[in-house]
């Protein structure tokens, strides 16, 4: 055979093996090109749009994560974050995962079961009986929202899928899902849905709520509650009958369930503390979820006991009510008026915030200074009788005097002219300055200075500062600044000082012992009321071992109302308002160390009856001690404003009998020497009260302030 015959045969097969090899690197060609194309479609897609999503409306929540407020987004949708964890029903996830996406936890977006069953039942029924779309198709939808419903689209929508999966956890899938879900109108997400319809959080949800809710996002227009109410009853029936298919409830349940009425009417999303909430909104605008330290179910109350009060008070008058922790200073419940939307009542202006004249308020703080000064006591005797200090006149409220009465009846009664004497004493000037060191601004008419006259009310304070003032008397003598917003970083909030201790304990303990209101029970809280000039305010402020709660009364635009009482109009919502706490009152504290309890005929000589300042006390024919250095009043540099310690202050006493004893603040400092002399070592920067008692029990003081 010659070679040419040999090989001839073999020319068919390479001709077949390179029409293959070029069908082989035809479709590789194709292939990379199909690669290529859909890489670069991928890649026109653009990055996901994770910040729009994850946009939702402005929250403010109590101190319990409870919703006080929503504020609808911009372009008036209400999506409400969630967290799947702990606020929403885990029935309903179940149902959810079952309706929707039985294999959510294992797949990677796109599910191909899921995807081959819903083909097959198309091809073998010839309408959609289950969808394909895994929960995260569905995000991406959402995320992207389109109108056509094409391959297409749906294959953007696996892309979008993978792409989700592989950026977010399941967790935060599943909670992005759970907000962007739409419910029909305005209404997006799981929390505004259960809101908007069941009036409640989707944390506790009935069979017949979850599948509800799970019906309604396939197809939210066509089965808008508030518009299609019977196109919803059916779908929700639907997914009922699927989940009893599918084995996951009894018939007898979804026949419960299918026997609840659908609801028929969007209620209200909540509105609790709406002054706090704008406040606090305008304070923190790129947090989506804001913290206060209110407690929703007190702030429901008192808002309910605010608005029945001004009703029953007649047109126009509003309402403010502070509640406060005394320990930590947080402000638990805020009512700024009766009703928000109330233009009448000027229902947006917070009156807590207002300032306004306190009327009677601030007595217990002039007192207070007086038993600290040493020169009273609450059983000292005090004169209520005319008097005049300059021009000024005071009188009591109704125009009687009591005449001789112990200070504790004097501050229980709330008498004017012991309250002007026990001012005129303390100091006007040191009230004021001692009031603002503790966290309460007073506002002085222009061009004014501190008089008199503030302690009836010549000034002007906020229901919050005058809260925080008395909450420091339950403290025993420390103010803490108020605390409302808990994401504010505000630092450390030191408290600030008011009195000593047993001044602020005997100023609770003869508040305690003011009459209540008609059928209010006794000595349960330590309260006063106030009255400003005219019928213009009526306050009550009080306290008990765990919180201090304030009540003004009025007309927001200041006109006066005949009648206007703070005993008659205000008490009596203060004392309420303690009783919705649901709480019983907690006995204030104990008497610190260095409190005198006894009767007036016990008290020594100089405390037994107060004398005005400039009146000594006398005993026989013997001259009164009289302290000649340092004069009332006066400032004293003793050489501590470097720093560094003070140096001896010295005392000089004239008249008395020996010996006689020194007393720096109420503590005994030792004796007067035979030249009626004697070095003082202050203990620090401030007012210091020197007292000077001799051996027959007569006595002087003076307050001066070291520098």
């Amino acid at each position: 055979m010659s070679a040419t015959e040999t090989i001839a045969p073999a020319a068919p097969r390479q001709r077949r093996w390179h029409r293959i090899k070029r069908a082989a690197v035809a479709l590789a060609a194709a292939c990379l090109i199909s690669v290529g194309v859909f890489a670069a479609w991928v890649a026109s897609l653009g990055p996901l749009p994770f910040e729009q999503a994850r946009q939702v409306s402005a929250t403010v929540v109590d101190r319990h994560g409870k919703l006080l407020r929503a504020y609808a987004m911009a372009d008036g949708r209400w999506r409400l974050p969630v967290d799947a964890r702990a606020n929403v029903d885990p029935g309903y996830l179940k149902l959810l995962f079952a309706y929707e996406d039985k294999r959510f936890y294992s797949h990677h977006g796109i599910d191909p079961l899921a995807l081959s069953r819903a083909a097959l039942q198309l091809g073998s029924r010839g309408r959609i009986v289950s969808g394909g779309s895994t929960i995260t198709m569905q995000l991406a939808r959402l995320m992207e929202p389109r109108r056509e419903r094409s391959v297409h689209a749906k294959l953007r929508q696996m892309v979008r899928a993978v792409e989700i999966e592989r950026q977010l956890t399941k967790d935060q899938i599943l909670n992005l899902y759970l907000a962007l879900a739409p419910y029909g109108g305005n209404l997006e997400g799981i929390r505004a849905a259960s809101i908007a319809y069941f009036g409640k959080e989707p944390k506790r949800l009935s069979l017949a709520e979850a599948a509800l809710l799970v019906a309604l996002p396939q197809s939210p227009e066509n089965r808008r509650l508030d518009r299609h109410p019977e196109e919803a009853r059916a779908a929700r029936d639907r997914v009922l009958d699927r989940m009893v298919e599918d084995g996951q409830i009894s018939n007898d349940d979804a026949a419960a369930a299918k026997a609840v009425a659908v609801p028929r009417m969007r209620k209200a999303i909540p509105i609790l503390a709406p002054h706090s909430a704008d406040r606090a909104v305008a304070g923190f605008k790129d947090i989506p979820v804001i913290s206060l330290t209110l407690d929703g179910s007190l702030q429901k109350a008192l808002e309910a006991l605010a608005r029945d009060r001004a009703i029953a008070l007649g047109p126009k008058i509003s309402v403010g009510i502070l509640a406060v922790d005394n320990e930590s200073g947080d402000v638990l419940a805020r009512v700024g008026s009766p009703d928000y939307f109330d233009e009448q009542r000027a229902g947006q202006v917070d009156m807590t915030r207002a300032v306004r004249s306190p009327g009677s308020t601030l007595k217990p703080f002039i007192y207070g200074l007086a038993f600290e000064d040493g020169f009273v006591h609450p059983e000292s005797l005090i004169d209520d009788r005319p008097i005049r200090f300059g021009d000024y006149a005071p009188q009591d409220f109704d125009m009687t005097f009591q005449g001789t009465v112990p200070v504790r009846k004097a501050l229980q009664l709330s008498l004017n002219v012991p309250a002007i004497a026990l001012l005129d004493r303390v100091g006007a000037s040191r009230l004021s300055s001692r009031l603002k060191q503790a966290g309460g601004n007073l506002v002085l008419p222009k061009d004014e200075v501190p008089g008199l006259a503030m302690g009836l009310g010549g000034v002007g304070v906020t229901l919050q500062d005058l809260v925080q003032l008395y909450a420091g008397i339950a403290r025993l003598g420390t103010t803490r600044p108020l605390r409302e917003i808990m994401n504010e970083n505000d630092g450390p909030r030191d408290p600030l000082r008011l009195m000593d201790q047993v001044a602020a304990w005997q100023v609770g303990n003869v508040l305690m012992g003011t009459p209540p209101p008609e059928n209010a029970p006794h000595n349960r809280i330590a309260f006063k009321t106030g009255t400003s000039y005219g019928y213009r305010d009526a306050w009550s402020v009080g306290f008990d071992g765990r919180m201090t709660i304030g009540v003004w009364v009025g007309r927001p635009d200041g006109a006066p109302v005949p009648g206007l009482v703070g005993r008659v109009a205000a008490a009596p919502i203060l004392f309420d308002a303690f009783a919705r706490t649901g709480k019983l009152p907690m006995p204030l504290q104990r008497p610190p160390k260095g409190v005198l309890i006894a009767s007036n005929a016990a008290l020594p000589l100089p405390l037994r009856r107060f004398r005005p300042l400039g009146e000594l006390v006398r005993t026989g024919s013997e001259q009164a001690p009289h302290i000649q250095y340092p004069l009332n009043g006066s400032r004293i540099d003793a050489g501590g404003s470097d720093g560094g310690s003070f140096s001896a202050m010295p005392v000089k006493v004239a008249g008395g009998v020996l010996p006689m004893t020194m007393m720096v603040n109420g503590v005994a400092a030792g004796e007067i020497d035979s030249r009626r002399q004697r070095l003082v070592d202050p203990p620090g920067p401030g007012f210091v009260r020197l007292t000077v008692i001799d051996a027959t029990g007569a006595a002087d003081t003076v307050v001066v302030r070291i520098q």
